[in-house]
């Protein structure tokens, strides 16, 4: 170091009170206060190391005096022994759902999963989960029949573990927010493990649960579980209040469509589903080997349906699974889904069973929104959406536009189209969307389909035999149903199946149905997991399938 430099250097006496030592080889010397913030630094740490070590004598003392104390809870609580029916107590156990404040004081017992669990010194409260409905309970030490262990060990149950809880029920002096059951909760006397957690959740029950909406607020902050995530764990999927309540739903649609045509004198039948030959087209079908030689998995139930009609049932209808080989990766397409297809004879109009057909819609809208409301709302909490809406009786009925109607709607609106070719999917959605503008419903029928675009047993229309006795119904701008007349003359359809370039032959057994006398007939085909997605507004179709299916998914 130069003269000059030493002479920069300030001398220990011409120092400022906090200003270090610079020494010859460049390091410092630390000022009298910042050894005394280290010193006092060190002497803070000393006592924090020497209070958390006396904590931990405290708790490993307490662990083992309670270790060394008799459990009085003894038998009340722990791992019950493997179910193999080997015991029948026959006593009641009681559904969530009939749980209210007006049972308090009475003892129950329930098996149901472990929602959540939070400790509190000497307490624990948790909430129970059946299905949908979630119940708050909560167990406390005391000196007459709940240890300290028992505590302890109700504390450290893992989430989703299924338990046997038997319990009073108390009444809560205020709401609870947190549970779906609010005016009461169960203070807990006996719990027992019936199946534990043997491997890692996927994911949290409370980021499957969240509203989507919440991800759209802070996104950093939620961890968003994608629909691919959720299909790959779908059991744990399902296990969540709007997985549940849509599938109550999907349950409630077949329910009433079953319902409403047992009353109208329909008989339920089931068809085979390996076929020898496409009922449509070669195209969109699954070819399995059968034996020595091949069969198709069926389309759907057409010619089946078709042929009961033959056999005078009049009136028939099924549910049952359809497959189409369509490598269509959509947000409505599946590979497999399920049919809820219906034939019936005609008296004088195809009129008929257009009618029969909406009748059985606005049956299933309002026994949805009239009987299973809970679940739409619990719904609705995750997959916000308006309302279903459809025109009542009331409201002059459902709204029916014929093909051409529909194309001056969409020429208006600036979509130009050929008058005899199929209508896409966007169009087929726009077309929705003016149709709601105008009429406000989310549901109309589209009837008189070009005849070019339908399938060979498709009655042409009298007057004009560029259309046909054929109609699409719509929820929310999609097609959910697609009937006609079909041909009941054997030699009319002879001549409409080589025009489609079909081999009569082919399908012999179902072509001598027509030769031995048809009457005239109609029907259609529903795709129910379609119908459950449009009502709720779950924008994928794979939401309303427990297990889907499509060109890239085969598992789970």
């Amino acid at each position: 170091m130069s003269e000059q430099e030493q002479d920069n250097v300030p001398k220990v006496e011409d120092r400022e009170e906090g200003q270090d030592l610079v020494e010859g080889d460049g390091s410092t010397v630390p000022s009298k206060n910042e050894l005394k913030k280290r010193a006092k630094q060190a002497e803070k740490e000393k006592k924090a190391a020497e209070k958390a070590a006396k904590a931990k004598e405290r708790e490993e003392a307490a662990a083992a005096a309670a270790a060394n104390e008799p459990d009085y809870s003894e038998g009340l609580y722990g791992k019950l022994p493997l179910n193999q029916s080997q015991e029948i107590t026959g006593r009641e156990r009681i559904s969530f759902r009939t749980l209210n404040a007006s049972r308090a004081g009475e003892t129950v017992l329930f098996r149901a999963r472990l929602h959540t669990t939070r400790a509190q010194a000497k307490m624990v409260f948790l909430s129970f989960r059946q299905r949908i409905d979630t119940v708050q309970a909560l167990i406390t030490a005391d000196k007459d029949k709940v240890s300290k262990q028992m505590v302890k060990w109700v504390a450290g149950l893992d989430a989703e573990s299924i338990v046997l809880v038997e319990g009073t029920v108390q009444k809560t002096n205020e709401p609870v927010k947190s549970t779906t059951i609010t005016d009461c909760e169960i203070i807990i006397s006996k719990i027992h493990l019936i199946s534990g957690i043997d491997s890692r959740l996927p994911f949290s029950f409370e980021d499957a649960a969240r509203p989507e909406s919440e991800y759209e607020k802070d996104d950093a902050r939620y961890n968003k579980v994608l629909l691919e995530t959720r299909l790959n764990n779908r059991v744990f999927d399902l296990r969540t209040q709007t997985n549940q309540s849509i599938f109550i739903l999907q349950s409630a649609v077949t329910g009433l469509f079953r319902s409403y045509l047992d009353s109208q004198g329909f008989i339920e039948i089931h068809s085979p589903k390996l076929q020898g030959a496409a009922t449509e087209s070669g195209a969109s079908v699954f070819k399995v080997e059968y034996f020595k030689g091949s069969a198709f998995l069926a389309q759907s139930p057409q010619l089946a349906k078709q042929m009961a009609i033959a056999g005078d049932f009049e009136r028939v209808y099924e549910i049952g699974p359809v497959f189409r080989a369509e490598n269509a990766n959509t947000h409505r397409h599946m590979t497999e889904f399920t049919g809820l297809d219906l034939e019936m004879t005609i008296e004088e109009s195809y009129e008929e069973v257009i009618t029969t057909l909406d009748e059985l819609f606005l049956y299933i809208f309002d026994g949805l929104t009239t009987k299973y409301l809970r679940e739409i709302e619990q719904v609705e909490k995750q997959f916000p959406a308006d309302r279903f809406k459809w025109r009542t009786k009331e409201q002059g009925g459902t709204l029916r536009l014929k093909w051409w109607e529909g194309n001056e709607l969409l020429k208006a609106a600036g979509v130009e189209l050929d008058p005899f070719e199929d209508l896409n999917t966007e169009n087929e959605k726009f077309l929705g969307k003016l149709v709601k503008e105008k009429y406000d419903t989310d549901y109309f029928i589209l009837d008189k389909f070009p005849l070019a675009v339908r399938a060979f047993y498709t009655m042409p229309d009298a007057k004009d035999s560029r259309y046909s006795n054929s109609y699409d119904f719509f929820m929310r701008g999609e097609e959910i149903l697609s009937g006609a007349q079909r041909v009941h003359d054997a030699a009319l359809l002879e001549q409409r199946m080589k025009e489609h370039e079909i081999n009569p032959e082919s399908m012999k057994g179902y072509l001598d149905a027509f030769k031995m006398g048809m009457p005239p007939h109609g029907g259609g085909g529903v795709g129910l997991e379609r119908v459950v997605m449009l009502f709720l507004k779950l924008n994928n179709i794979r939401r309303a399938s427990l297990f889907p299916r499509d060109p890239k998914r085969l598992e789970p």
